[in-house]
């Protein structure tokens, strides 16, 4: 994934220059991206950064005119244009670099100009006249910094795996927080899963000179949101219609081509109701699968024909089952076994869609931002299959994420959920494409949290302002068959429907029961699948992991390198992968964490 990694503080410049290849090197994922280097000895920084070549952070590093104060920052910013306007009337220059006015609003507010900065990103200001490093990133931590400090220095990256490439001490699994992925399916509380390798929070910025220690601070702090009053429900909704017509050109701007990934739900349709883009200039895709054109894709076809844009579908069939293998391989690798296996089809369609257009636009985290909808929770875990101790770690991790909840929903989604439990998916996306979501702008989260609180969860607000950009696709049924104006029962009973099919999919494939299954296998050479999947999802694991990837979930997860992990019971192992494997029963998700965890031991801990 495109991002930064070095090493502040080390003495010696030549053992710094050896350490800092390797740690590069080991981020190049892909040929389309460019990577560079700055050393400076007398301050102690070892530095490089890698990028995909035509983000808005490819030209590294950005000098002031003196050259005496640098920038090297990762991601996007959405600065408002009027700020960088005035840059340039107080006659700061700077060439071609599309970050490069980065470092003259540094020049002139020193490190109060991250309060400004509204993304996703990362990064690091080098002055030369204070001798000063300084390491910092994003408010909500969502351009993650992994890092570890021992006596030579601060060891950084975007990606542990550059870490452990280097400090081969580190290559350690930490159990507490493995056992907190297989429950939560994230580590929570900005821990990572390799014992002595941590989480830069969010709103950091960490500075130090030559022979001074690390000074730890903050730019942002989450009260500063949290505090704020409601408003009232019609200043509330005023507020947000002006500041989302206000916020989005900024995301439709670029020096590449923009794509969109559309699907039947609200958020993206939020997008395309307000996107004033001519027509044909704006390609959308959605992600399908075999059985038949989902709700998702019917509904997407739509909106782009009102639009008058291109639709096309990406599908997920039998050209990545037969790279399952790799991609599985990969998907953990790139994104240090945060994402388990089934993000694979992530990288699958993002690959894709680079070829469409290489910067992605997308309404991830709509619901979550504008709804305060948590998207993961700490579930059990069929103890028989785990060791007696790394069982009671599960059960730690159900306490740890109920006390990390706290009162304030938004607090938690903005905060926590966003840099622990979405990353994973970001930095698989990430690694072929730049991805955009309006719904993460600073001023659109800031006005979020002042939300009445009987509209906190209603999705009328959303529905009302889609209707206010684009009255024509707000009469297309969402893929829930929402209407901002509802036909009484007719309405009702398409709703009811939707949701039938829903979970009548999700109970057919990851939710089947036990009992369920056995009777399922009964039917196999009926192929019931048919019927039931591919309404809503276009992957279905419990099905593939049965059928055509079943030789490869026995060759990895039977294997005795498998069986021996100290946290796995291998004879019970082995009797959930054969009565899956046989149609029996149904260890979808079992299976997922096991591979997962089974990959990243092999490729980031014993094959780094």
């Amino acid at each position: 994934m495109p991002g930064l990694a070095g090493i502040i503080g080390i003495d010696g410049a030549r053992k710094g220059a050896s350490l800092l290849q390797p740690m590069i090197s080991c981020m190049m994922h892909e040929p389309f991206y460019t990577s560079g280097r700055y050393v400076n000895e007398e301050i102690g920084l070892q530095l490089g950064w890698v990028s995909l070549k035509e983000a808005f952070s490819a030209e590294m590093p950005v000098w002031n005119e003196k050259k005496d104060v640098a920038v090297i920052f990762c991601g996007e910013d959405f600065t408002d244009p009027d700020e960088i306007a005035g840059l340039k009337n107080r006659a700061h220059e700077w060439g071609s670099a599309q970050a490069g006015y980065l470092v003259h609003l540094y020049e002139e507010q020193g490190a109060r100009f991250l309060e400004k900065l509204n993304g996703r990103f990362s990064g690091v200001i080098v002055d030369l006249r204070q001798r000063r490093v300084s390491l910092f990133n994003d408010r909500f931590g969502f351009n993650r910094i992994y890092y570890h400090e021992n006596p030579e220095g601060l060891f950084f990256s975007s990606e542990a795996k550059s870490l452990l490439k280097v400090l081969p001490e580190l290559r350690r699994v930490d159990l507490k927080s493995l056992a907190e992925t297989f429950s939560c399916g994230c580590v929570l509380q900005n821990r990572t899963l390799f014992a002595g390798i941590s989480q830069l929070p969010g709103g950091s910025v960490w500075s130090r000179t030559p022979g001074g220690d690390i000074q730890k601070g903050f730019y942002f702090r989450p009260g500063a949101w949290i505090d704020q009053e409601p408003l009232g429900v019609d200043e509330y909704y005023g507020h947000l219609k002006e500041t989302w017509t206000r916020i989005l050109p900024r995301y439709l701007r670029a020096r590449t081509k923009i794509g969109i990934s559309l699907t039947g739900g609200k958020d993206s349709r939020m997008i395309m109701a307000w996107a004033r883009t001519p027509p044909g200039t704006l390609p959308c895709y959605t992600f399908g699968g075999v059985y038949r054109d989902s709700v998702d894709v019917k509904i997407a076809r739509q909106v782009a024909k009102v639009c008058r844009q291109p639709h096309q579908v990406i599908s997920v069939g039998q050209d990545y089952l037969r790279e399952f293998p790799d991609l599985a391989a990969r998907t953990v690798y790139i994104s240090d076994g945060a994402m388990d296996v089934s993000g694979s089809t992530d990288l699958y369609v993002n690959k894709i869609a680079r070829g469409i257009a290489p910067l992605r636009l997308t309404g991830n985290y709509g619901q979550e931002i504008l709804r305060s909808a948590v998207a993961f929770k700490a579930g059990p875990w069929p103890s028989q299959v785990l060791d007696e101790e790394f069982a009671r770690l599960i059960g730690e991790a159900r306490q740890t994420y109920g006390a990390e909840r706290g009162r304030h929903p938004l607090a938690f989604v903005a905060f926590k959920q966003v840099p622990w439990h979405h990353y994973s998916r970001l930095i698989v996306e990430l690694s072929q494409v730049t991805l955009r979501s309006p719904f993460l702008d600073n001023d659109l989260v800031a006005l979020a949290f002042r939300v009445p609180r009987e509209l906190a969860e209603n999705v009328g607000l959303q529905l009302r302002l889609i209707a206010a950009g684009n009255p024509v696709i707000s009469k297309i049924g969402t893929d829930r068959a929402l209407l901002y104006e509802s036909v009484p029962w007719m309405t009702k009973l398409e709703h009811l429907y939707q949701e039938f099919i829903f979970k009548a999919e999700y109970a057919y494939d990851y939710g089947m029961p036990q009992w369920l299954a056995k009777a399922d296998h009964w039917f196999e050479p009926f192929h019931l699948e048919r019927l039931f999947l591919g309404r809503h999802k276009f992957y279905h694991f419990r099905v593939w992991y049965r059928d055509q990837l079943s030789a490869y979930v026995k060759d990895i997860l039977l294997d005795s390198r498998t069986r021996a992990r100290p946290y796995l019971r291998g004879p019970l192992l082995e009797k959930m992968v054969r009565e899956h494997t046989r149609g029996i029963g149904n260890h979808t998700s079992e299976i997922h964490r096991i591979l997962t965890s089974e990959l990243m031991h092999r490729r980031l801990i014993e094959g780094i």
